[in-house]
């Protein structure tokens, strides 16, 4: 994984295990990697780690399950998919329209983006 400057690496690790919980990747239930394991594979320390899981466990995507380790909770994905789409809604959106307005792009072209997608996504499955 690389890690942007821009944001603490606590934060980028807790977005990568919430795009692997979004992307089917870790499931409800499942136990997630030791905070000993997880910090050997980014290549941090264990403490950047473990604020990754408090964090998380606070927002209730985790569940810590004391003396066995950490667990995606029952309703980490609408959890996440909320505070993804919050997150879209304050930071991502606005930049994009900003960037429509520049290029003064209108319906149509949108409308044309949305089927290429789509059509990529039916390609790709």
């Amino acid at each position: 994984m690389e890690f942007q400057s821009s944001k603490g690496i606590f934060l980028q690790i807790a977005d990568n295990l919430c795009h692997q919980i979004l992307e089917g990747q870790l499931k409800p239930g499942d136990r997630v990697p030791s905070v000993r394991d997880l910090a050997a594979e980014f290549e941090v320390n264990r403490n950047t780690v473990m604020r990754t899981y408090t964090i998380l466990q606070e927002s209730g995507i985790f569940d810590n399950k004391r003396g066995i380790g950490f667990f995606i909770s029952e309703n980490a994905i609408e959890l996440v998919r909320a505070s993804e789409k919050a997150n879209f809604f304050s930071h991502e959106l606005p930049d994009f329209i900003q960037k429509v307005k520049l290029l003064k792009l209108n319906s149509n072209d949108l409308n044309d983006l949305i089927i290429e997608i789509k059509n990529n996504d039916h390609e790709n499955k």
